[in-house]
């Protein structure tokens, strides 16, 4: 029994040598096969003056208009004993999606990262995604807070060493984009799933195609019908402004809504609806800020320049912006006490506005046409009274001729 027992206590002993020597195997040739990629320097890093230690200018970052894309120069990787397979996005080693792609095709050669800008990238790499906000400057100056997205993390190496100790240096890579989400529009939507915004590659705001439509009734259910005369003076106009595809973190907001008469924004002649707290009397915002469409309504009114014209047409413009759902209201104005400054024309983008369909309207009102009903009416009433009249007289006259 004893012999039994002592012969099964040898044979653990031999599978669990057996197991430490196999993961001792393959730790070996794991490190084997990434030495034996470290001592195969590509013949284009001998050849490059860039065959030295990293610099903090080996990257290069685009913060492009649906990818944010990185270019690192390969080269200094391999001097300090690295190579692509060994440089990852944030230490997400694990994924695959994570790491770069050499090209050997250029001079000097580069490793590129490229991810999508939406949440499921920046989750899934592990980069940060921040909404911060400040005061506005230069072509945001009008606005007292602006809000930026920020989008940072670093490429970093993976040191295959086993041991305690090693001789290869850390090599880390920092990078960010910075977007103010100022809502600048383009007819081209750009389609960015996730987050499902677009940012323009010249200066980084972001794009989105928006949606303006009229109504004729309070509840938003029956488009405006215009007809070629013109709408009545006073007539009830209400707008929709919307924004689609968006994730649920932004609401949509409108910083200022004014009409033109042309159809291009800015013009030399405009009225404000409303901007800031500046208000038309006439005017009413319902909805702002607090969910992905806006609404308000103004009343039908004619340029005073269209005068000796039997139809005033204009456009409407409404100037927008999107902002983080957990700080919208404080991006509103505070209308108690003093009012926001009025922004002048020449301070708004003119891509920074959507525009309506033509607005006509005609020199008649909805009560002019009933007064001219009621004396229409009232017209024909005295014709028929004094038809009747003259029927009568001339019946008196038939009458007495006979007689």
């Amino acid at each position: 029994m004893e012999g039994s027992v002592h012969g099964g206590e040898q044979t653990r002993l031999k599978m669990k040598t057996y197991r430490s020597t196999l993961m001792l195997v393959l730790l070996v040739w794991q490190l084997g096969l990434f030495l034996q990629a470290d001592a195969q320097v590509p013949d284009q890093c001998i050849l490059s003056n860039t065959f030295r230690s990293p610099e903090n200018a080996d990257i290069n970052v685009t913060c492009g208009t649906q990818y944010m894309d990185l270019s690192i120069l390969i080269c200094p990787i391999y001097s300090s004993q690295y190579n692509e397979s060994m440089m990852v996005l944030n230490n997400q080693f694990n994924k695959l999606a994570c790491f770069g792609k050499a090209d050997w095709n250029v001079t000097p050669p580069v490793l590129k990262f490229r991810f999508p800008i939406n949440e499921t990238s920046l989750s899934d790499c592990g980069n940060n995604f921040q909404i911060t906000n400040q005061v506005g400057t230069g072509e945001f100056a009008d606005y007292s807070k602006v809000e930026f997205v920020n989008i940072s993390g670093k490429v970093m190496s993976v040191d295959p060493s086993s041991g305690m100790i090693t001789y290869r240096p850390q090599i880390q890579y920092m990078f960010s984009c910075k977007y103010p989400m100022q809502y600048l529009l383009n007819n081209t939507q750009l389609s960015v799933s996730g987050v499902n915004i677009a940012i323009r590659d010249n200066n980084g705001s972001f794009i989105s195609t928006l949606k303006m439509e009229l109504y004729q009734d309070a509840g938003y259910q029956n488009p405006l019908t215009i007809p070629p005369t013109g709408l009545n003076l006073k007539t009830k106009i209400y707008v929709s402004v919307k924004a689609t595809n968006l994730t649920e973190k932004f609401n949509l907001l409108l910083d200022r809504c004014y009409t033109t008469t042309g159809p291009f924004p800015m013009q030399t002649n405009y009225y404000d609806l409303f901007v800031g707290c500046n208000r038309d009397p006439q005017t009413k915002v319902e909805i702002n800020g607090v969910s992905q469409s806006a609404r308000f309504s103004f009343e039908a009114f004619r340029f005073i320049e269209h005068k000796n014209l039997t139809v005033s047409t204009f456009y409407l413009h409404c100037v927008t912006r999107l902002c983080e759902k957990s700080t919208c209201s404080s991006l509103l104005p505070v209308c108690s006490g003093q009012n926001r400054r009025r922004r002048e024309a020449t301070d708004v983008p003119t891509n920074a506005t959507i525009t309506s369909q033509q607005i006509r309207v005609s020199q008649q009102t909805a009560d002019d046409g009933g007064t001219l009903a009621s004396q229409t009416s009232s017209a024909e009433s005295i014709a028929s009274a004094f038809s009747s009249l003259l029927f009568s007289l001339l019946l008196a006259v038939c009458s007495t001729k006979f007689d």
